[in-house]
């Protein structure tokens, strides 16, 4: 109960919009594509909505996120005060990664992890060659 009544708060407040710099950002969809080619359009946006499910964030956004976005820089985005309430994000996308897909998080968990390392991994593929080489646009580590 009072998970649900925080992250109701946190919708108030954040309004379900991904935090600066991924908000300002325009489409990346095709940067997606480009990394993981022989993956349809369908199962990217349905990868990417289970993230922005997990972090409450909206739907119509959720094609600003690339493959080079380390998932705890969108999460420290998120939350940047140490010590505030956490949302439970990362428990959230665990159990829905799990759920989904079959893959044990954990196992697989660093703190290094971009979502497109974490694409590759429930699409059981090799990394593309390009995901995580460098720095996300926009982003500071």
């Amino acid at each position: 109960m009072l998970i649900v009544l925080v992250a109701l708060l946190s919708s108030i407040l954040f309004g379900g919009r991904l935090p600066q710099p991924f908000q300002s950002r325009g489409c990346q969809g095709k940067l997606w594509r480009r990394e993981f080619p022989n993956v349809s359009k369908q199962e990217i946006r349905a990868f990417l909505s289970l993230f922005a499910g997990a972090f409450a964030f909206r739907q119509s956004e959720r094609l600003k996120l690339n493959p080079n976005d380390p998932i705890l820089a969108v999460y420290r985005a998120v939350d940047p005060h140490v010590g505030t309430t956490d949302m439970l994000e990362l428990e959230t996308l665990a159990v829905d990664v799990e759920k989904k897909y079959g893959i044990d998080f954990d196992l697989i968990w660093s703190d290094e992890l971009t979502l497109g390392e974490l694409f590759a991994h429930v699409q059981r593929l090799p990394l593309a060659a390009g995901v995580s080489a460098v720095q996300a646009p926009g982003i500071v580590g």
